[in-house]
């Protein structure tokens, strides 16, 4: 179960017993922290937390000022800057990783089907990416706007009301289009009426799916592995005995495809990893997932002669894989980290999935020159 999966179901539970609650979200960081952009924590009055928005540094203070949150109902942003010294001792926080981390702490109403937990929870219904854009501060004239939510999807064609202000919508509606084109969260102000606003246009995308092919018992640490980290696991066999919801309980599906009826499956986009242990199935397999361009990745479990005798076979069968092809394809599959048993090539193929996802080069992080995280905004992904 992903981090997001636990706060909607810890949230679920507080709203049964309508026990108060509030929100804390990592809106804007400078320099080094934790956590990014767009990670939550679930804060009720009894002191329990869900999710997290640093290491451990901050959730103490967070509780304490998220409790006064639930009393007023009013939103409110903390900021914490650990190059102050004088100030990171004041909050008790010593984050001491060198950066200055707003965090957004909003109390949660049950009766709101809008309030941020439930916007959240629509959010991961999404098949494409979405913006979730959240006005974080506004004053004066347009106070009332301040702590307002809006999706927006790539489907929107039209103006659609904010703010309603027309022009300031049609700013942040066009930023928020190249932020889901980009794929990169922002802060930023905006004029609305004469008076400043800051909005923070998230970007969200669904949680990524991954196929399996094969069904042997290898099979199961890697799908228990997906599963843990939020991913969206189909798992695909030719064996009758093999492919069954009762071997892979974890999986969102598990299902039988003859070798002959590979022709008529539908292919997921996302990613894929062969591991059959059956080279016709394979082969087929692949033959069917290098004409399906949105396929993200193809991991082949297996010696390098392996890869080499079926990308052979697919010259010979009228296949040439072009560069992106190419590069889409992995194989033999998984980091070089000496696996050898199922549990821990299912670690190396995870840490390869994961590298993929996001577009990172894998490898010790002490030899790594600069930041370990982008410091443009990181998308959210709804897991």
């Amino acid at each position: 179960m992903s981090e997001l999966q636990r706060l909607l179901s810890a949230y679920d539970r507080q709203r049964s017993t309508r026990n108060p609650c509030a929100l804390a979200t990592v809106t804007e960081v400078e320099g080094s922290s934790y956590r990014r952009p767009g990670a939550r924590m679930l804060v009720t009055d009894d002191g329990q937390l869900t999710g997290s928005i640093s290491g451990g540094c901050l959730e103490g203070d967070a509780l304490r000022r998220a409790r006064k949150v639930m009393l007023t109902g009013e939103s409110e942003t903390i900021i914490y800057d650990s190059t102050d010294i004088e100030e990171d001792l004041q909050h008790g926080a010593q984050l001491g990783c060198e950066g200055t981390i707003h965090i957004l702490l909003e109390s949660v109403n049950y009766n709101d089907q809008n309030n941020p937990v439930e916007l959240l929870r629509k959010t991961s219904r999404q098949d494409n990416p979405v913006v979730l854009i959240t006005i974080l501060s506004a004053k004066n004239s347009i106070k009332n706007l301040a702590g307002k939510r809006f999706l927006v999807t790539d489907k929107y064609q039209q103006e659609i009301e904010l703010t309603g202000n027309f022009s300031a919508d049609a700013l942040i509606l066009n930023d928020a289009l190249q932020v889901l084109n980009s794929d990169q969260s922002i802060t930023k102000n905006y004029n609305i009426e004469g008076e400043q606003a800051r909005l923070f246009l998230e970007v969200i995308s669904p949680a990524p799916q991954l196929t399996i092919y094969g069904a042997g018992n290898d099979a199961q640490p890697l799908l228990r592995l997906a599963a843990g980290l939020g991913w969206r696991v189909h798992v695909i066999d030719g064996r009758a005995p093999q492919a069954t919801a009762p071997r892979f309980p974890e999986a969102e599906s598990a299902k039988i495809v003859k070798l002959g009826d590979l022709q008529n499956q539908q292919f997921s986009a996302g990613y894929a990893v062969l591991m059959s242990h059956n080279y016709h199935y394979d082969f087929a397999v692949l033959q069917q997932l290098v004409a399906f361009n949105p396929v993200n990745y193809i991991g082949i479990l297996g010696p390098k002669k392996k890869t080499e005798r079926l990308l052979n076979d697919l010259q010979e069968a009228g296949f040439t894989l072009n560069e992106e092809q190419q590069e889409r394809l992995h194989g033999p599959v998984g980091l070089n980290i000496g696996a050898e048993t199922a549990e821990e090539i299912a670690v190396a193929v995870m840490a390869e999935l994961l590298a993929v996802r996001h577009q990172t080069q894998a490898g010790f992080l002490r030899e790594l020159n600069g930041p370990i995280h982008n410091r443009n905004f990181i998308a959210s992904t709804v897991l």
